[in-house]
């Protein structure tokens, strides 16, 4: 009976670790399948449009009759709300990570941090109208230059969204730094302010790093809020308060069916969606890097 029983306990774990397998395959298979597409697309439109041209040229215009093929403009659109979004999020999610790590009460804390991550849970398309009929409104009346179209506006907003995910994972990576830390540091009478900000933030740093990446991952791919509130004009330009066009906004405009496939025009989308692979892919692997980095340095 008890050979039996072992027998029955390896078939089963087989299966388990099989199936845990399968899993894990069909995760590489599907990213496999989306690069090896984009990477097909991408080598048909580059076949007529000079790489050089596409890094270089100022202008993006494939859809108009004088064609440009310059993906900067896009570019300089993703990373201007990109920058924005993580210039609000980070000090505000770190500040309420260390609030609820240190200061809160621990009922506080375990009743808080849900309902901050209800945040994340908001459909885009709602940050979106958010960002165009109550935040833009409202930044005109400080600055009546601003466009009813801009970077500004979608890059607060796009800030509040990704603020659950930094002090989420950052709260996470404070409250996994030993006891023995703070209570040495409490030890040689260091206030609870000095405490936070010199011992347990240096000492998480790669939690707070890899959720700060993941959040620039996570600005990076939005589509909706810059669709809505950034407009759809591909402007080379630094200036938050004028229409751009993003990446992933152009992606949008051009699959809502007006392009033919197969066309030139369309397969921009491809050449635009390597663009965005490319830099997600960096993003991670400095991910990985910082990770490891700091967990050597702190282990």
């Amino acid at each position: 009976m008890t050979l039996f029983y072992f027998e029955g306990l390896k078939i089963k774990e087989k299966i388990i670790e099989s199936l845990l397998a399968l899993c894990g395959g069909i995760t590489v298979l599907t990213t496999l399948g989306i690069l090896i597409v984009l990477l097909i697309e991408s080598v048909l439109f580059f076949r007529e449009v000079s790489v050089v041209e596409f890094v270089t040229d100022t202008q993006w215009t494939p859809l108009f009759a004088d064609k440009h093929f310059g993906i900067l403009p896009l570019v300089t659109g993703t990373l201007l709300t990109s920058l924005i979004a993580i210039i609000v999020a980070l000090p505000i999610g770190l500040s309420i990570a260390v609030y609820l790590n240190e200061y809160a009460h621990p009922k506080f804390r375990l009743t808080i941090k849900p309902v901050l991550e209800i945040l994340a849970a908001i459909p885009t398309v709602v940050y979106g109208f958010f960002a165009l009929t109550v935040v833009t409104p409202a930044l005109q009346n400080i600055f009546p230059s601003m466009s009813g179209f801009n970077a500004l506006s979608p890059g607060l907003v796009m800030g509040i969204m990704i603020i659950p995910l930094i002090s989420s994972l950052s709260e996470d990576a404070l409250y996994a730094v030993p006891k023995s830390l703070r209570e040495a540091s409490y030890g040689l009478g260091s206030s609870r302010f000095q405490t936070s900000f010199k011992v347990l933030v240096p000492a998480a740093s790669s939690g707070i790093i890899v959720s700060v990446i993941l959040a620039i991952s996570r600005a990076f791919g939005e589509t909706m809020i810059v669709a809505i509130a950034a407009g759809q004009e591909p402007n080379l330009t630094f200036n938050p308060l004028v229409p751009i066009e993003t990446i992933t906004t152009y992606i949008v405009q051009v699959s809502m069916g007006d392009v033919a496939q197969g066309s030139l025009e369309f397969r921009t989308i491809f050449a635009a969606g390597m663009t965005l692979f490319i830099f997600t892919f960096i993003l991670n692997t400095i991910t990985a890097r910082v990770k490891k980095r700091y967990y050597h340095k702190y282990e």
